[in-house]
């Protein structure tokens, strides 16, 4: 498959970025770099091969926009938590079981 296809040849899954269903490529619109923006650059953490003059990137992260995100909605839909948990409080669980019974037996 070509690195520009817009869509996938098999499944026809819409491409966003060098080939990968659903990773958003940034494209810079003025002459300047995405580096200059960018806050993966400004803290020195970036390892994007083509910095300090890259034009596109699958990383690129505004400086001006915090990195915290606001819950999604799917996130926010009760129950969310517990089904993520679900193991954890499972086992909490099977462990105060285990210690009701063996307080039960003295």
């Amino acid at each position: 498959m070509p690195s520009n296809a817009i869509a996938c040849s098999r499944c026809r899954t819409p491409l966003k970025a060098y080939g990968h269903p659903g990773i958003v490529l940034h494209r810079a619109t003025g002459t300047e770099s995405l580096c200059k923006t960018c806050i993966y650059d400004a803290d020195d953490s970036c390892n994007y091969p083509q910095r300090p003059e890259a034009r596109e990137c699958t990383m690129y992260h505004n400086i001006t926009v915090p990195l915290l995100s606001t819950p999604t909605r799917y996130e926010m839909q009760p129950g969310v938590w517990l089904r993520r948990n679900a193991g954890w409080i499972a086992l909490i669980a099977l462990i105060v079981l285990s210690l009701g019974l063996v307080l039960a037996k003295r």
